[in-house]
């Protein structure tokens, strides 16, 4: 089964897609990845995804990835007295650390670091957002705030500080039992929330031991700060609009997004759109028109992927949410508009010799009017420099690695197979012939451009560029 587009489809699992028949359903729609919200799931039942999902994934006979995301560091108040509290605006509050307080005119905070972290003139939001505070005073115990954007407070609600920095782990006790078991799963990427430097992201990395590729969660001001870097120690990025569109003034968010794609497509390292997208197909049928738009700009821009998440994890219609989006990016990836913005936005390769051949493979492909670009590729590395390019022609990304060959399902344009190494010059030709055949993307007497590394099987060392007729050998005549 091969798709009609090259933009990625990641759908979240839940109690609306968590059966054989439900996640089938999502992916004959058009989803190439699942997701899994470690702060909705047990263990057990990550356990009974994962192996639900690989028991979809060999029916169809097509690698299907799957991203555990880990729930990460959450700050709450405490319990309040009656439940809520009502904040007027312009009044003024007194955050108290602990988990309960007695008194009218206070809040609790259960979470030290907040109070070793704020200084006068930080904000604390509550409830997404919705209520918006102003630290005036700050001590070890207790935080004198004006409140600047009233409304009802109630127990256990979230809190952000988006202009602190805090002093926490990007691993909680619960994450860290949550990653041991995720791996001891056939899982392929691990989502990493609340990034604030890249400290946090090599700190998952050393426990990933490459045993799952690292996807950092771009969702706080002081991520965006550090991108730079961040970028450069994960292996994929999302952009994750809730919070970030929480933490910064909404209206920078879109601009932001295109920021985090285009270092991430200079970087050639996957990007994942996420957070509302199809927002309003939780209850209903159809979209807003707003939202296909939304869509077809992470398109447009060249992203990797683009998610659901309630849509699919708890709505009405998730396969159709799943379909929607499928015909969105497939219109916009056939309009003629598309194509020039990829071109227009292609980088100049790095100085080194895999990048110079990637390159040459987009012209050449281009020029020849090849019908798809066969990548023998180990580490993944080559298949990513090839996605990286945004070539019109289909990628084939062929490794001996299963678990690779999952991983890069999330690229833009991979189509991936498992298939034993080559064996020789000769084998690399003829196989990437017969199963661009075998695969649905060519037929006799079309060319294929062809792209590995010397000597075979060694990762990383792509240097190999070919040109190959498919013959009526490699058709079965």
């Amino acid at each position: 089964m091969r798709r009609s587009r090259k933009t990625k489809i990641v759908a979240t699992l839940g109690p609306a897609s968590n059966t054989h028949e439900q996640l089938r359903a999502l992916f004959v729609a058009g989803a190439d990845v699942f997701r899994i919200n470690m702060s909705h799931t047990s263990h057990p039942n990550l356990a009974m995804l994962v192996k639900t999902v690989r028991a979809v994934e060999d029916e169809v006979g097509r690698p299907i990835s799957l991203l555990v995301d880990l729930q990460g560091p959450k700050l709450r108040l405490g319990k309040l007295e009656g439940g809520e509290k009502f904040l007027e605006t312009g009044s003024h509050i007194t955050l108290v650390r602990g988990e309960m307080v007695a008194a009218a005119g206070e809040l609790p905070i259960p979470h030290p670091e907040i109070f070793a972290a704020l200084k006068a003139g930080g904000n604390l939001l509550i409830d997404d957002g919705k209520v918006r505070l102003l630290a005036e005073r700050v001590s070890e115990d207790r935080i004198e705030a004006h409140v600047v954007q009233g409304g009802l407070v109630k127990n256990h609600k979230g809190v952000n500080l988006p202009d602190t920095m805090l002093p926490i782990p990007a691993l909680t006790p619960k994450d860290r039992a949550d990653l041991d078991y995720a791996l001891s799963l056939p899982i392929d990427w691990l989502g990493l929330s609340f990034v604030q430097r890249a400290d946090d992201v090599a700190e998952l990395r050393k426990a990933c031991a490459g045993r799952a590729g690292v996807l950092s969660k771009i969702e706080k001001p002081a991520a965006l700060a550090a991108l730079d870097e961040i970028m450069m120690l994960s292996d994929a990025v999302m952009v994750a609009r809730g919070d970030l569109g929480v933490e910064l003034p909404l209206e920078e968010v879109p601009g932001r997004q295109k920021e985090i794609i285009r270092s991430a497509r200079k970087a050639g390292k996957p990007v994942v759109v996420a957070t509302q997208m199809l927002e309003s197909m939780i209850t209903a049928a159809v979209p807003t028109r707003a939202e296909v738009s939304d869509v077809a700009t992470a398109v447009f821009e060249g992203a990797d992927a683009v998610m659901l998440s309630a849509e699919t994890a708890a709505g009405s219609h998730p396969a159709e949410a799943v379909a929607v989006m499928d015909r969105i990016a497939r219109a916009v990836e056939g309009d003629p508009v598309y194509r020039t913005i990829m071109e227009t936005q292609r980088e100049p390769p790095e100085a080194t010799q895999p990048d110079a051949i990637l390159a040459a493979v987009h012209d050449v492909t281009h020029t020849i009017k090849a019908c798809a670009i066969v990548c023998w590729t180990k580490s993944g590395s080559t298949g990513l420099r090839a996605a990286r390019e945004r070539p019109e022609a289909p990628i084939l990304a062929l490794t001996p690695i299963k678990a690779m060959a999952r991983r890069l399902t999330l690229v833009w344009g991979l189509h991936c197979v498992e298939t034993e190494d080559a064996h020789d010059l000769d084998d690399v030709a003829e196989r990437a012939c017969q199963i661009a055949f075998s695969q649905g993307f060519a037929k006799v007497g079309d060319r294929v451009v062809i792209t590995a590394g010397l000597p075979l099987g060694t990762p990383g060392a792509t240097n190999l560029l070919r040109v190959a007729y498919v013959s009526k050998k490699a058709g079965g005549g």
